[in-house]
């Protein structure tokens, strides 16, 4: 009798056809990537660090100036007519070929944006890739971005004053966070797979790709900051990045695309939650972003959102960096914005719910095939049977947290049961009296 694991029987060899259509899509996919290859739609709308000095100078003295940021343009019609060639020989009808098709559509409609850099119509483009603070999240009769962004604020600032006096406030430096992250990762993916660098010259706290994290120099970091660096970049962005180069037919994974950012985003800020490196301050940060892009959009200018943070109990330094991301690529004098920053919670709820779906259905194993490369969440599905044949290589790295498939599959059973008791309709006598 064989005993054989059902996981660990090989898939069925291809057939000649399908060695033939493989390798038509896989030429397809590598023209898609050496078309995009000179692509960075962050680095492209990102402000000079110069900037935030300048600003914050004016600020201090009490006489702030509005920044203004020129875009370097650049030209973009070959990359389109590549884009172009390429979908014109994909059958979409196959979970390949519109894999390929959506990708395709998705880069174009980012260099439509960086087109317009500098232009309020940057927005259009922005909102077609990420989203909007007005759009609704899964599920009939959802709150929107906005409404839930609302809600974590109003919560944080509730328990502000009852937890601040709970956690330790010491801050770690810089060098010390690369030190200790590099030892992490280290061990993790081995010696010299990742390097672990300071960037004097990053507005962000950390960037990651599939070979490098970036930390800004001259930064203090709560441990907070350092384990959600861990669980965001090193075990998901990075990590995807790494499983994406494994792919033999799809190496359009180790990169992603536009279209793929909020399930990204939404898959490494889950990290941090289920690894217990998401505090409230974290939610609160992401929020008020949300908030802050809903205003842009409405004709507030950059000191106004600026002024938003700051009053929101964020430093000046911080102030300025979650500022100049609502207004990357736009005008700042108000009425346009660069909607990325929606992505986060919108998708950390999309995963959540995902991944709750997954356990209700039995799924499972596609929760784990979501970090075989930088995907949307609808690719998960669309190659599914791609998966079970063996097309598309399961992944050779998953984050500590979700190799413990049981205590995964705990933590979803538990919330998928308790989403049934509404908090609305209970107070202390009800907790007391459940007790007896």
């Amino acid at each position: 009798m064989d005993t054989t694991p059902a996981s660990a029987v090989a898939p069925p060899a291809p057939t000649t056809d399908t060695v033939h259509e493989l390798a038509h899509y896989a030429a397809l996919d590598q023209r898609l990537v050496a078309a995009v290859k000179g692509l960075r739609v962050l680095e492209a709308v990102s402000w000079p660090a110069q900037a935030q000095s300048d600003f914050l100078d004016g600020w201090r003295r009490g006489q702030p100036i509005m920044p203004v940021i020129s875009y370097r343009k650049q030209d973009f019609t070959e990359v389109r007519a590549e884009l172009d060639a390429v979908d014109q020989q994909l059958d979409t009808t196959h979970p390949i070929g519109r894999y390929i098709h959506l990708t395709c559509a998705s880069w174009r409609t980012a260099t439509r944006l960086l087109d317009a850099a500098g232009t309020p119509e940057v927005t259009d483009h922005s909102i077609r890739l990420f989203g909007r603070p007005a759009s609704r999240l899964p599920g009939a009769d959802s709150p929107t971005n906005l409404e839930a962004a609302q809600h974590f604020i109003d919560l944080a600032n509730e328990l502000d004053q009852e937890l601040s006096g709970l956690e330790p406030a010491y801050v770690l430096s810089a060098e010390r966070v690369q030190e200790e992250l590099q030892e992490q990762i280290d061990a993790f993916f081995g010696k010299g797979a990742i390097r672990v660098e300071l960037d004097p010259n990053l507005i962000a706290k950390a960037a990651a790709s599939s070979t490098r994290i970036r930390l800004r120099t001259n930064t203090g970091f709560t441990e907070y900051d350092r384990n959600q660096l861990l669980m965001h970049e090193a075990f998901v962005h990075t990590l995807t990045g790494l499983n994406g180069r494994e792919q033999s037919v799809l190496g359009s994974l180790a990169r992603g695309s536009p279209r793929t950012t909020s399930t990204q985003e939404g898959l490494a800020t889950l990290s941090e939650m289920m690894s217990g490196a998401m505090d409230i301050e974290r939610m609160k940060r992401i929020s008020l972003r949300i908030v802050a892009i809903d205003m842009a959009l409405k004709g507030a200018n950059f000191i106004d959102v600026f002024k938003f943070f700051v009053d929101a109990g964020q430093t000046d330094a911080d102030s300025f960096s979650s500022a100049q991301r609502v207004f990357r690529g736009v005008p700042t004098s108000g009425g346009a914005a660069f909607t990325k920053d929606t992505v986060y919670l919108h998708g950390l709820l999309s995963v959540h719910t995902f991944f709750r779906w997954c356990l209700r259905n039995r799924k499972l194993v596609l929760a784990r095939q979501l970090f075989a490369g930088k995907m949307a969440l609808e690719d998960v599905f669309e190659f599914e049977s791609s998966h079970d044949s063996g097309l598309v290589s399961p992944p050779r790295f998953l984050p500590p947290w979700i190799q413990r498939a049981n205590g995964l599959a705990g933590m979803l059973a538990f919330s998928l049961f308790v989403n049934r008791i509404h908090l609305d309709h209970i107070d202390a006598d009800d907790l007391v009296l459940g007790l007896s």
